[in-house]
């Protein structure tokens, strides 16, 4: 992983703590954290639902897009991280290495595409 996006990954996770940080009641418990981050993906089906699926939007019902709830997603996520002091950098490089290591040879490969890597 690039310097730069752990660098960003870290910054979010400080704006994310600075913003969270302004309140008293400061971060919630894990168990709500999971709760909320459960909450957000439900959010996020629905919004791919409505987009993909067979099931389109009521009238009364708000214009929230895959991205914004995506957002929302990444704002719980660095949150939860924030609460339990895991850095997300950290956490995402240990988990792509694990992912690049056991999948290596799980899908066919497209060779410009891995040359391109191996050069970077």
């Amino acid at each position: 992983m690039t310097k730069s996006i752990e660098t960003d990954l870290r910054l979010l996770q400080k704006r994310v703590d600075q913003y969270i940080s302004q309140y008293k009641e400061g971060y919630f418990s894990p168990l709500a954290m999971i709760a909320r981050f459960s909450e957000e993906v439900g959010e996020l089906a629905r919004e791919v639902n409505h987009v993909y699926g067979e099931k389109p939007k009521k009238d009364t019902e708000d214009d929230n897009s895959i991205e914004n709830e995506l957002g929302d997603l990444m704002f719980v996520l660095l949150t939860f991280a924030n609460s339990l002091n895991i850095d997300i950098a950290e956490a995402f490089h240990q988990s792509l290495t694990k992912i690049e290591s056991r999948d290596k040879n799980r899908w066919t490969k497209i060779e410009k595409v891995c040359e391109e890597n191996e050069s970077n």
